[in-house]
């Protein structure tokens, strides 16, 4: 009877713990994602002190760099797009450029020209602005195809080919783009290969009514103060680099993986898109989600993680059909529907 008498609350602590390890709060024995959450949330601490609301943005941001990948951002004038990008880029120890693409400018006006050295009696070749670590592109519509063939090397090996000579970029090497998606006069359509590069494609909504408010009255009590003068940089490329290593690392089971390829599959196949996914945006969408994970204190993916990433993902990737498109449908709730009709793995 004693011995009885001892055992619930032993039987207790040890369900507890049990489910404790169940529902994924105890990682001492995995990976340690410590420092990489503390990164993550004085990313968004500082960017909070200028910036209201878009925690939205911010996340997808942040979880395009600790996996290696480009943002496409869309969204109306005036909506703190490009601020966002610049302070974003602040909080990193990393050098950051800004091109204003226009429709006059020439592809070396980005990646750089050879120059005629009279000391030398050689050609030199002087680097363009693309060669940085974090580069805004304002605007990335209003360049003709010509200028936008010439970001398809930059963007996906990470290198520019000049002359016969290949110039790699420094590490991490991370393109923001805006783009404004009423104006179109005098925009170029991005070639879908293009698009393919971006990882997400983010769309960037008004504020709230609430949110509008604390803008006025921030910027009101900044009394003209350069914002960027508040961001301090927090994440440095070393630590960076061992972040996406920690990521590599997440563990990915063999059904989420078919999860993945379920309803990507179903994208290329569905009445309502004319085009849909390619394994890329597979892989994009596993990466994406094991960030998701890691940003979120765990060392593996759970079905919520791809759905998370679904809609930045595919946003850019499938075409609608011109019936639906003039119906009003939009791309988010195509990937809604299929994301629905995809059993979720146990």
């Amino acid at each position: 009877m004693e011995e009885n008498s001892t055992n619930p609350n032993e039987n207790r602590l040890s369900e507890e713990n049990s489910q404790q390890n169940n529902e994924g709060l105890n990682f001492d024995n995995r990976i340690d994602l410590g420092e990489l959450k503390k990164a993550v949330s004085d990313i968004r601490s500082e960017l909070a002190k200028v910036i209201i609301g878009q925690e939205n943005f911010v996340e997808l941001l942040i979880v395009s760099l600790l996996v290696d990948g480009h943002v496409l951002i869309e969204g109306v004038p005036g909506i703190a797009k490009t601020i966002t990008a610049k302070l974003f880029a602040k909080t990193l120890k990393t050098d950051f450029s800004r091109i204003q693409f226009t429709p006059d400018l020439m592809p070396s006006d980005i990646l750089g020209t050879s120059i005629f050295n009279v000391k030398t009696s050689e050609f030199e070749f002087k680097k363009g602005p693309i060669f940085s670590n974090i580069v805004l592109i304002d605007e990335i519509n209003r360049a003709p195809a010509k200028t936008q063939a010439a970001m398809f090397e930059t963007m996906e090996e990470r290198q520019v080919t000049m002359d016969g000579t290949t110039y790699p970029m420094d590490a991490p090497f991370m393109v923001l783009a805006t783009q404004n998606p009423i104006e179109q006069e005098g925009t170029y359509a991005l070639p879908e290969a293009q698009l393919d590069r971006f990882l997400f494609k983010i769309k960037v909504a008004y504020p709230s009514v609430e949110e509008e408010v604390r803008i006025i009255q921030t910027h009101h009590q900044r009394k003209g103060t350069d914002p960027r003068t508040q961001i301090k940089d927090v994440l440095t490329p070393s630590q960076l680099s061992d972040f996406r290593s920690k990521i590599q690392d997440i563990v990915v089971e063999e059904k989420i993986v078919k999860y993945i390829a379920d309803i990507i599959s179903k994208t290329r196949n569905h009445p309502h898109l004319y085009l849909g996914g390619s394994p890329r945006a597979s892989i994009a969408t596993l990466n994406a989600a094991k960030a998701f994970a890691a940003i979120n204190g765990r060392d593996f993916v759970i079905p919520e993680d791809i759905k998370r990433a679904l809609v930045p993902v595919l946003n850019h990737r499938v075409i609608l059909t011109p019936e639906r498109e003039m119906e009003g449908m939009t791309t988010e709730s195509v990937i809604g529907m299929i994301t629905e009709s995809v059993e979720i793995p146990r």
